[in-house]
């Protein structure tokens, strides 16, 4: 039988309600409050959020896409398991791949406009809270800059591979080494400086510099995870 879920969230509002259970649901996965690996028990989910198991249900499905929840045939949906630490290192990989050409066609394409937005999110990198409570907020702006350079890159597909990516990192942000934030930002305003010269390959090049500094600062995560689990990966 599966377990009953133990958390407590407000009811979604109704005039939202199908976005609302999405968000709600996925925040949920990100903070644990629904594990990794774990069976998602679609009418306990549903009495917990005060909705039908409809909207509970079309969320899933999103997730799915999303990378964040697993559907198997007669088993219904799971969270998905953290990574491992070969899955890490090919992720990583990737991310070397798109999100260094990503910058390039960033800094070749951005508008005035784009560059200092771009600007702005890296100088805002640390200024999202402290202590333990800086987590979600410093992975969520991290997500945001990245984001935003994926986004001017003007690739659709681009974008949509690096979000992709992202889903399955972000699912270790209570893991994420806060002491490194400053390192986070004094390399994110490179990459950010670099675009806002339209400066492909130095924009190219300081991408790279930064995910690879970030997947080595982040292998001590490994340390704090549960034995199947990977590391911690906002950055």
């Amino acid at each position: 039988m599966a377990k009953e879920t133990r958390f407590r969230v407000p009811p979604a509002r109704r005039l939202t309600l199908t976005e609302d259970v999405y968000e709600t649901v996925k925040t949920l996965i990100m903070d644990h409050a629904l594990p990794p690996s774990e069976r998602v028990n679609i009418d306990a989910l549903s009495r917990e959020l005060d909705v039908s198991p409809t909207p509970v249900r079309e969320a899933l499905a999103r997730l799915e896409s999303d990378g964040l929840v697993r559907k198997r045939p007669l088993s219904g949906y799971t969270t998905t398991p953290l990574l491992t630490r070969n899955e890490f290192d090919d992720l990583f990989d990737m991310r070397l791949l798109l999100e260094s050409a990503a910058a390039a066609r960033a800094a070749a394409r951005a508008s005035a406009a784009e560059r200092d937005k771009i600007t702005a999110e890296a100088a805002a990198t640390t200024e999202v809270g402290d202590g333990q409570r800086r987590n979600p907020a410093f992975t969520a702006q991290d997500a945001r800059f990245h984001d935003l350079i994926a986004e001017v890159a003007g690739s659709p597909l681009l974008r949509d591979a690096i979000t992709r990516l992202h889903a399955h990192l972000h699912l270790h942000r209570l893991y994420f080494p806060v002491a490194t934030a400053s390192d986070t930002r004094a390399e994110h305003e490179r990459i950010a400086a670099a675009i806002s010269h339209g400066d492909p390959d130095a924009a190219a090049t300081a991408m790279r510099e930064h995910l690879t500094a970030a997947r080595q600062r982040h292998l001590s995560a490994f340390d704090q995870m549960p034995p199947a689990g990977g590391p911690a990966t906002a950055v």
